[in-house]
């Protein structure tokens, strides 16, 4: 029977089948700048644990001094870059763990040296963002591990000058060499697999806080847009009772003030009365509309931002602020006539404002995308005048895969189509018909005030 074998299953264990795409967010200036003195402080102790063993006598005979200090210096030197660049780190690492035991075999078998490829090895299961390219390096490592095993006991010179070509002193069933040989390849698996492991529960306790982290704050817009839609749902009752009571004080008001109007001249105390009561129910409507309009009025609006709406020219400043969040954005601008999008009339323009505003909101939270292309065009049909464009369309794009764990509400997709819907027009929001990513198109129609007759 064929075995199914497929990318995702390769990378299951290093990686974490439901996010197979999630990468471990890089780290920023102030991390860069701990790993540096990290590594500096690091090889400061290692050069001077090498004075120490040198002090205790534990050298290789006609080993130049310089070359233990030297290669535990380039062993250490990369872990500067080993969270920015893991993979390319660990390669350099193998390639110097190797290259630098035939430099020095002193250095090669000191503790600064194997800590040193441990980090490096450590920091790549941690970090890499490419798990796939992650087995490939795991490969040339038990690669470099089994040549640098084979290089260590084919070198005549370090087995003697560390006590293990005294076969007078060895017991034991099996010969000297094969039990240092199979020692050491117990002991480098047990050392690069403690390495493999505790990078592989770094990264998932880091996916695991990222999870917690996009669902707390899931919950808590959720939690925000259900309170505003509770505070809208009970406006529009106020609305309603508002339009009733109203309703009902208008109509009292008319009856009362035509029967007034029939029986002024034939009987005054009727319509004296039928005024009291048009008196009295004007008096109870703007009472009960005082009343109800205060329900509506909350603290914060008296403290409301009282800047004007936004429009197609606030779009700049939204193109800032996403990429101060970590989202690039382009803007492409297509007129059927120069000029078009300038003479958008502004309540046309908000609702492209704020499609666009919740466009982007929604790659920044749901999308793995680091950048996100926004197109305005404007077009016309056969109905449309000289003066004002037909329609104008918004269209935002991206080429991210969805983030596990973070659908929302889809109250800010359901506001699109509300704006658009308000506006005649037509939104079409799904995946990309090619490749991946999201794509959101809104057209609006362009309505043209037909001028008043003349009469």
């Amino acid at each position: 029977m064929a075995t199914d074998v497929t990318p995702g299953k390769l990378t299951a264990w290093l990686n974490d089948p439901a996010e197979p795409h999630w990468e471990r967010p890089r780290p920023d200036g102030a991390d860069m700048r701990k790993d540096v003195l990290g590594t500096a402080i690091f090889m400061l102790v290692g050069l001077g644990m090498i004075v120490l063993t040198k002090s205790m006598g534990m050298r290789v005979e006609e080993e130049e001094a310089w070359r233990a200090y030297a290669a535990t210096a380039a062993m250490i030197a990369p872990l500067a870059l080993r969270r920015r660049f893991p993979i390319t780190v660990l390669l350099v690492a193998s390639g110097l763990f190797v290259g630098l035991s035939y430099l020095s075999a002193e250095a090669s078998v000191l503790m600064p040296f194997q800590v040193a490829y441990f980090a490096a090895l450590y920091a790549a299961v941690a970090w890499a963002p490419d798990r796939r390219l992650l087995w490939l390096a795991l490969g040339l490592v038990l690669l470099a591990m089994a040549l640098w095993i084979i290089m260590a006991f084919t070198t005549a010179s370090a087995a003697d000058e560390f006590g293990l070509g005294q076969a007078d002193q060895a017991e034991g069933p099996l010969g000297q060499i094969t039990a240092a040989v199979l020692y050491n390849t117990v002991m480098n698996f047990a050392y690069f697999g403690g390495a493999i492991l505790f990078g592989r529960n770094s990264w998932r306790s880091a996916l695991q806080r990222s999870r917690l982290v996009a669902q707390t704050d899931r919950v808590r817009e959720q939690a925000g847009e259900l309170a505003r839609r509770a505070v809208v749902d009970e406006r529009l009752r106020i609305g309603r009772e508002l339009h009733d009571v109203v309703a009902h004080h208008i109509a009292v008001i008319g009856i009362q003030a035509g029967a007034a109007r029939r029986v002024l001249g034939k009987d005054p105390a009727a319509a004296s009365q039928a005024l009291r009561t048009v008196e009295g129910s004007s008096r109870d409507a703007v009472s009960e509309m005082r009343s109800l309009l205060g329900v509506l009025r909350s603290e914060t609006d008296t403290r409301v931002d009282r800047a004007p709406e936004p429009d197609l020219r606030d779009l700049a400043r939204l193109e800032v602020e996403y990429r101060e969040s970590g989202l690039a954005v382009e803007f492409h601008r297509a007129e059927d006539r120069p000029g078009d999008l300038d003479d958008v009339p502004a309540p046309l323009a908000l609702s492209v404002y704020r499609t666009v505003q919740e466009s982007l909101a929604n790659v920044l939270r749901h999308s793995t995308a680091g950048t996100a292309l926004v197109t305005l065009r404007t077009g016309r049909d056969d109905a449309t005048t000289a003066e004002r464009p037909g329609w104008v369309e918004v269209e935002v794009v991206d080429d991210g895969r969805p983030r596990s764990g973070t659908a929302g509400s889809g109250f800010g997709l359901r506001g699109i189509r509300e704006r658009v819907g308000l506006h005649g027009g037509e939104a079409e929001i799904g995946p990309r018909r090619t490749g991946d990513g999201w794509r959101v198109r809104a057209r609006f129609a362009v309505r043209v005030r037909e001028a008043a007759p003349i009469a």
